[in-house]
C-alpha cells in the first residue's frame, strides 16, 4: 500500500537554480517567503548559494579538515587580490568583512577562472559521471559560493553601493550561466548516458540528475538556432534586471512610509509591544528621547508595525492612511513597478513563444507535475469550497462590530476587517495575541522547536555562537548532530525585522548543500549549511523577543525547509537536500511543521512565562486549537486570489493589450473577494513572489503542498500524537523517505 507520505499529486525538478522564494510572511498581503494555514503571501529565497567558507575557530573534531588549494585560489592568483574575502578558501563564509568594494574584483576574477574551467570541460567531456558531472558540479559550485554570497548580504545587509555592484556585474554572471545552460558539447553528453547501455544500472539519484540537465538546458533555449538564441539571451539578461530592480523598489518603498505620532490618542489600543516597536524605531529615526509611554512613535509599513496598526488601532482614519499606503507600496514615481511588471510579462511571453510554447504558464509546468488544467482544477475547487464560508465570515463581522456600536459595521471596509477579526477573535475564544506574547519568548520557541526535532528525527541542536562569521550581532549559528554526537549539518538564524536594510518576509536558504564530489577530506561528503531569516519583533528594552502565534508558526515553517535541506543523505550535490524537489512539493516540510504548533505537547513545552516560568494555562491552549480554523474560508479564498491572478497573467494576458494588469486583477476578484478591492489597489507592485522570485505561473503550489503536508502529518495522527513511542517510529521514517531523499527520488516515487 501508498506510503502516506507518497508525494502522488505534484512534483517539479528545479533545474535552472533560479532565486527561489520560500517566505513565511505577515497573513496581510504578498511581500517577500512559503503552508498549512491558508494565510500569508510568502516570498523567501533559495538561491542556492552554495558557499563554502573558512572559519579556523572550528575544533578540529567538529569539522572536516580544509580543503587543498583549488581554482579558487587560482582565480585569486590570477585577480591579484590575496586581500579579497569573496575569493579566499574558507569554510564558512565571511559574511562580516564582505564589502561593496570586494564584489566587481571578485566576481570578474572568479568568472574568468570559470571560463577556462568551461573551456576545458568542454575539451575533455566524455559521457561519465567523472568527465562530465563532476566537474559541471565543482563550475556551478564556485559560482554559487561567492554569487551567493553577495546576493543574500543583498537581502539582509542591503546598501546602495552594495547595490550598485551587483547590478554592474550581473550581466556578466548572466552571460555565464547562459553559456554553461546553453553548452551543446554538455547537452549532447547528458543524452549520451541516457541513451548508453549503462543507464538502466544508474541509481535514482543520477538518473535524476541526468533527466533534470537535459530538460533545463532545453528550457535554457540549448535546442534553438543561432538567431533565437541570441534574442533569448538578450531576454534572460533583461529578466535578470527587471526581477532585481522589482525588489529593490518594494524595499524602497516600504522604507520610505513613516508616520511620525506625537499625539498617544492617534494610535490609542496598540499593545505596549507596539508602543515600544514604534518608540525605538523613532529613536533610530532621529528622536533620541522617544519612549514607549510618552512618544514620539513612528509607524513603518514593515511586517510588525503594519499588523499592530491593523489589528489594534483604534483610530480608523489611521488604519486607512497605513492600508492606503501598504496597498500602493511602489506603484508611483521612481519606485513604480508598473511598466517593470508589463515588460516582465512581455519578456515571459516572448521566451515562452521562443520555446514553442503558447504561454509562460506552461513553461512553469514543463518542470512541475500539474498541468494549467490541473491547477485551474484545483484553485476552482478550493475556490467553490471556500465562497460560503468567506461570505459568512464577513456577514459574522458585521453583525459583531454592530454589537459593538460600530458606525461602520453596514459598510465595512478593507481596513476595518483585521482590526475588527482580531476584535471578534477575542470575543468568540478569549484570546488576546497580545497576552499571549509573554508566553512565547524567542529562547523558549527555539528550545522547544529543537526538543522537537530531537524527539522526532534523532538530531542534537547545539549552539556554535562565533564559530562562524555572521553579518548581524543578532544573528545565531547552531550545530545539527547524530544521535552519536558527530556533527551533520549547519544553519545560521536570523530573526529580528530591520526595516532599513532587510527584505521583508522570511526564508531558508541554502549556503552550502551537501555533496560527496566536493568532500573537505577526501572521504566523507560536505556537510550542508543552511540559513534561516525572519522578520518578527525584535526585543524591546530588556525583554526579549516576544512573538505572536503568527511569528511561532513562521519559525516552525522555515524550519521545516532547513530541516529537508540539512538532513538529507543523498551525496550527489545536483539532487540532494531541497535541490531537484518538485515546486509543488517542496513546500511539504515547512507546511508539516507548521502543524506541531497545535500538539499539545510541543506547545505546551515552548510557552512558557518568560519571567515567571509559567506554562501556558490549558483553557488557553484549547482555545488556540479551536480558534485554529478561524475565518478559514476568508484566508484560503485570499491565497486563492493570489495563486489565480498569478495563473491568468501567465496565461491568458496579452501584453500591450486593451486590458491592463489591473484589469486583470480587478476581474480576478470579483471570484475571489467578497470585498472588492479599492480602485486603486496596486498589490501587485508588491508580489515579490512572481515578479522577483520564482513562483511565477507556480503560486498554486501553495495550496498544492498543503494537501501534501495534511497527508504527512496524518500519518502521525493515525499512529497516535499521543503515543511517544509511535510518534518517534513514524518520525523516523519521514526522516528516511521525505527528508533524506531530497531531489534524489521522484516524489512519486517515495514510500516507507
Amino acid at each position: 500500500m501508498a506510503s502516506r507520505f507518497s508525494l502522488s499529486r505534484s512534483v517539479h525538478p528545479i533545474l535552472k537554480r533560479p532565486t527561489r522564494f520560500l517566505t513565511h510572511s505577515p497573513h496581510f498581503a504578498p511581500t517577500p517567503p512559503l503552508k498549512s494555514r491558508p494565510c500569508p503571501l510568502w516570498s523567501a529565497s533559495f538561491s542556492f548559494c552554495l558557499a563554502s567558507s573558512s572559519s579556523s575557530s572550528f575544533s578540529p573534531t567538529s569539522l572536516p579538515p580544509p580543503s587543498p588549494p583549488s581554482a579558487m585560489a587560482a582565480a585569486v592568483a590570477a585577480a591579484g587580490d590575496v586581500e579579497n574575502p569573496l575569493l579566499k578558501n574558507f569554510e564558512f563564509p565571511p559574511f562580516d568583512s564582505v564589502e561593496a568594494d570586494h564584489v566587481r574584483p571578485g566576481v570578474r576574477a572568479l568568472l574568468k577562472q570559470l571560463e577556462d574551467d568551461l573551456d576545458e570541460l568542454e575539451r575533455t567531456v566524455e559521457p561519465t559521471w567523472s568527465k562530465l558531472v563532476e566537474p559541471l558540479e565543482k563550475i556551478v559550485d564556485k559560482l554559487s559560493v561567492v554569487w551567493g554570497m553577495v546576493n543574500h548580504l543583498k537581502a539582509v545587509k542591503d546598501t546602495a553601493e552594495l547595490r550598485a555592484a551587483i547590478e554592474e556585474v550581473q550581466p556578466e554572471k548572466v552571460k555565464f550561466q547562459l553559456r554553461l545552460g546553453q553548452s551543446k558539447p554538455i547537452y549532447n553528453a547528458f543524452k549520451a548516458i541516457q541513451e548508453s547501455p549503462e543507464w538502466q544500472h544508474l541509481s535514482d539519484a543520477r538518473k535524476r540528475i541526468v533527466e533534470g540537465q537535459i530538460k533545463e538546458a532545453v528550457l535554457g533555449g540549448v535546442a534553438l538556432d543561432d538567431e533565437k538564441r541570441e534574442e533569448f539571451n538578450k531576454v534572460e539578461q533583461e529578466l535578470e534586471r527587471l526581477s532585481q530592480k522589482f525588489g529593490e523598489n518594494v524595499l524602497d518603498a516600504t522604507k520610505k512610509f513613516e508616520r511620525l505620532v506625537t499625539d498617544k490618542k492617534e494610535i490609542e489600543g496598540l499593545p505596549p509591544t507596539a508602543l515600544g516597536l514604534a518608540a525605538q524605531t523613532a529613536v533610530s529615526k532621529g528622536h533620541p528621547g522617544a519612549t514607549s509611554e510618552d512618544g514620539p512613535w513612528i509607524i513603518t509599513l514593515d511586517g510588525p508595525s503594519f499588523m499592530s496598526v491593523m489589528q489594534h488601532c483604534r483610530n480608523r482614519g489611521l488604519r486607512e492612511e497605513v492600508y492606503r499606503a501598504y496597498i500602493t507600496r511602489a506603484s508611483s514615481g521612481d519606485l513604480d513597478n508598473t511598466p517593470i511588471i508589463d515588460q516582465i510579462l512581455k519578456l515571459r511571453l516572448e521566451k515562452a513563444r521562443l520555446l514553442n510554447y503558447n504561454n509562460y504558464a506552461e513553461v512553469s509546468m514543463a518542470t512541475k507535475m500539474a498541468t494549467v488544467e490541473k491547477a485551474q482544477e484545483l484553485l476552482e475547487k478550493l475556490r467553490s469550497a471556500s465562497w460560503d464560508a468567506a461570505v459568512k465570515d464577513l456577514e459574522e463581522l458585521k453583525y459583531f462590530a454592530k454589537s459593538q456600536g460600530a458606525a461602520e459595521a453596514d459598510d465595512l471596509r478593507h481596513w476595518d476587517i483585521s482590526f475588527w477579526a482580531e476584535r471578534l477573535r477575542e470575543a468568540k475564544y478569549d484570546i488576546n495575541e497580545e497576552e499571549l506574547r509573554p508566553y512565547f519568548s524567542l529562547p523558549k520557541v527555539m528550545n522547544g522547536l529543537f526538543n522537537l526535532a530531537k524527539k522526532l528525527f534523532d538530531i542534537n541542536i547545539e549552539a556554535a555562537d562565533g564559530q562562524a562569521p555572521v553579518w548581524n550581532s543578532d544573528v545565531r549559528f547552531y550545530c545539527i548532530k547524530d544521535s552519536s554526537g558527530s556533527p551533520t549539518a549547519y544553519f545560521y538564524f536570523d530573526p529580528y525585522s530591520r526595516p532599513s536594510e532587510k527584505r521583508g518576509g522570511a526564508w531558508m536558504d541554502e549556503v552550502v548543500g551537501r555533496s560527496r564530489v566536493l568532500s573537505r577530506n577526501g572521504t566523507s561528503p560536505r556537510l550542508p549549511v543552511a540559513h534561516m531569516v525572519c522578520n518578527q519583533t525584535p526585543p524591546v528594552g530588556d525583554k526579549p523577543s516576544l512573538m505572536t502565534f503568527r511569528e511561532v508558526e513562521t519559525v516552525f515553517h522555515e524550519f521545516g525547509h532547513a530541516l529537508q535541506h540539512m538532513l538529507t543523505k543523498v551525496d550527489e550535490g545536483l539532487v540532494a537536500g531541497i535541490r531537484g524537489i518538485e515546486w509543488d512539493a517542496v513546500e511539504l516540510p515547512s507546511q508539516f511543521m507548521e502543524n506541531w504548533c497545535y500538539h499539545r505537547e510541543t506547545l505546551m513545552g515552548i510557552a512558557k512565562h518568560y519571567e515567571t516560568g509559567e506554562n501556558l494555562p490549558e483553557e488557553v491552549f484549547l482555545k488556540l486549537v479551536a480558534a485554529r480554523t478561524y475565518r478559514a474560508g476568508t484566508l484560503s479564498l485570499r491565497q486563492l486570489k493570489f495563486a489565480t491572478t498569478d495563473l491568468e497573467l501567465h496565461l491568458n494576458y496579452v501584453p500591450g493589450g486593451s486590458a491592463s494588469i489591473y484589469d486583470v486583477d480587478q476581474r480576478v476578484s470579483k471570484r475571489t473577494q467578497i470585498i472588492p478591492p479599492l480602485p486603486e489597489d496596486r498589490f501587485l507592485c508588491g508580489f515579490s513572489h512572481i515578479f522577483a522570485g520564482g513562483y511565477a505561473a507556480g503560486y498554486y503550489s501553495y495550496k498544492w503542498a498543503e494537501v501534501l503536508s495534511a497527508d504527512a502529518f496524518s500519518a502521525f495522527e493515525d499512529a497516535g500524537l499521543d503515543d511517544n513511542k509511535a510518534v518517534e517510529e513514524t518520525g523516523h521514517k519521514f526522516r528516511e523517505t521525505i527528508l533524506a531523499l531530497g531531489g534524489g527520488k521522484a516524489p512519486l516515487e517515495v514510500r516507507y
